[in-house]
C-alpha cells in the first residue's frame, strides 16, 4: 500500500512542507530511513538525522525549523510522537483488515458468525461456536465446541481456544496462546500415584483484553477462570485454574499465577513473578520483577523480593546486603580491637 504526503497530512491534520505528492509504502526509524519510507522526529537527540535521512516523509513537531537544507518532505503536527503512534494504529488496522474464508478450513454447520469474518487456512471452527462481527482468525487456529467470541476480536496464527470459552469484544490473542486447557488438578493416592480431577469449568475473557504469544490460561475445575476487562498479558504467562484477574491489571512476561488466586484491579506485575495459589492480591498493587508472592497483599502495596516484602524495606535491606563483605570486615576488626583491649587489661 502506498500513501502520499497529502493523504497522511489529512489523517494527521498536519501541514506539508515539501512535495505533497511524494509516496511512501513503509515505516522506518529516522536513522535508517530509505527512499519510499515514512519516519518521525520527536526526540531532540535525533535531530541531526533529519539532515541525512533518506526517508521520503518525516513527521515533525510544528515548532521545528531546519537549520540546514533537508531532502525529506515534512509533515508538521502538534505532537510528532502522538501523531506517529496514531499513524501506526491506522497502518495496523489497514494491514490487518483481512476478510473472507480461506481454504482449506472447516466451519461446523452449527456454528454462527457475523459480518466480515476472516478465517485463515487450516483453521477449525467446532460445533455451536458463535463469532461476532469483524472477527479475524489467522491460519492454523482451533476454536472448540460452544465457544463464544464477541466483535472485533483478532486471534493470531496457531492459537487454540478450548471448548466453552467466552471471549468479549475488542480482544487480541496472539500466536501460540492456549485458552481453556485443563487446570493442574490431581489427587494423590496412597501408593504415590495420582488421579486426575476432572476440570469441567471454563474461561471467561471480558472486553478489551490483550494476551501475548504462547501464554496459557487454564479452565476452572468448577466455575470460571476470569480475566476482567482491560487486562493486558505479556508473552509466556501461565494463569492457572480458577484465577481471577481484575480490571486493567497488566502482567509482564514469564509470570505465573497458581490456582484460585484473586488479583485486584489496576495492578502492575513485573516479569518472572510467581504467585502461589489461594491468595488475594488487592487493588493498585505493584510487584517488582522476579518476586515470589506467598501471602495475601493489601491494596496499594509495592513489593519486591522472594519471598516478597515491602519495597522500601527491600531497598534499605539491599543496601546492607551489598555491603555485607565490608560490614563483616569491620566487625572482625572490632572484635580484634576488643580482644586486644581485654588482653591489655589482663596484663
Amino acid at each position: 500500500m502506498k500513501f502520499t504526503a497529502e493523504q497522511i497530512a489529512g489523517i494527521l491534520e498536519g501541514e506539508i512542507v515539501g512535495n505533497p505528492n511524494i509516496e511512501v509504502s513503509r515505516l522506518s526509524k529516522i536513522e535508517e530511513g530509505t527512499e519510499g519510507s515514512l519516519t518521525f522526529l520527536s526526540n531532540p537527540k535525533y535531530v541531526n538525522y533529519i539532515y541525512t535521512t533518506k526517508a521520503s516523509i518525516t513527521i515533525v513537531n510544528d515548532t521545528f525549523v531546519p537549520e540546514s537544507p533537508i531532502t525529506t518532505t515534512l509533515i508538521k503536527v502538534a505532537d510528532a510522537y502522538k501523531s506517529f503512534s496514531k499513524l501506526l494504529e491506522f497502518y495496523n488496522q489497514v494491514k490487518l483488515n483481512k476478510s473472507g474464508i480461506e481454504t482449506p478450513s472447516f466451519i461446523s454447520e452449527s456454528a454462527k458468525y457475523g459480518e466480515n469474518l476472516y478465517l485463515g487456512s487450516f483453521s477449525y471452527i467446532s460445533d455451536n461456536v458463535v463469532l461476532g462481527d469483524n472477527v479475524k482468525i489467522y491460519p492454523g487456529s482451533f476454536i472448540g465446541d460452544n465457544v463464544t467470541i464477541g466483535n472485533n476480536v483478532v486471534i493470531f496464527a496457531g492459537a487454540k481456544i478450548y471448548s466453552e470459552t467466552i471471549i468479549g469484544n475488542n480482544c487480541t490473542i496472539h500466536s501460540g496462546t492456549i485458552i481453556g486447557a485443563d487446570g493442574f488438578g490431581y489427587a494423590p493416592n496412597e501408593d504415590g500415584t495420582y488421579n486426575k480431577i476432572p476440570q469441567i469449568g471454563n474461561v471467561i475473557i471480558e472486553d478489551n483484553v490483550d494476551i501475548g504469544a504462547n501464554s496459557t490460561i487454564d479452565r476452572a475445575t468448577l466455575g470460571s477462570t476470569v480475566i476482567r476487562a482491560g487486562v493486558k498479558l505479556d508473552n509466556q504467562i501461565q494463569i492457572a485454574h480458577n484465577v481471577e484477574i481484575g480490571r486493567n491489571t497488566v502482567i509482564a512476561a514469564q509470570s505465573g499465577i497458581a490456582g484460585s488466586t484473586k488479583i485486584g484491579e489496576n495492578c502492575m506485575i513485573g516479569g518472572q513473578v510467581g504467585i502461589v495459589g489461594h491468595l488475594t492480591v488487592g487493588n493498585n498493587v505493584r510487584i517488582q520483577a522476579q518476586s515470589g508472592v506467598g501471602r495475601n497483599i493489601k491494596d496499594n502495596e509495592i513489593l519486591q523480593g522472594s519471598p516478597t516484602f515491602g519495597y522500601s524495606d527491600y531497598s534499605k535491606s539491599y543496601v546492607h546486603f551489598k555491603n555485607l563483605p565490608k560490614l563483616v570486615k569491620e566487625i572482625e576488626e572490632l572484635k580484634k580491637q576488643i580482644l586486644n583491649q581485654k588482653n591489655g587489661n589482663n596484663g
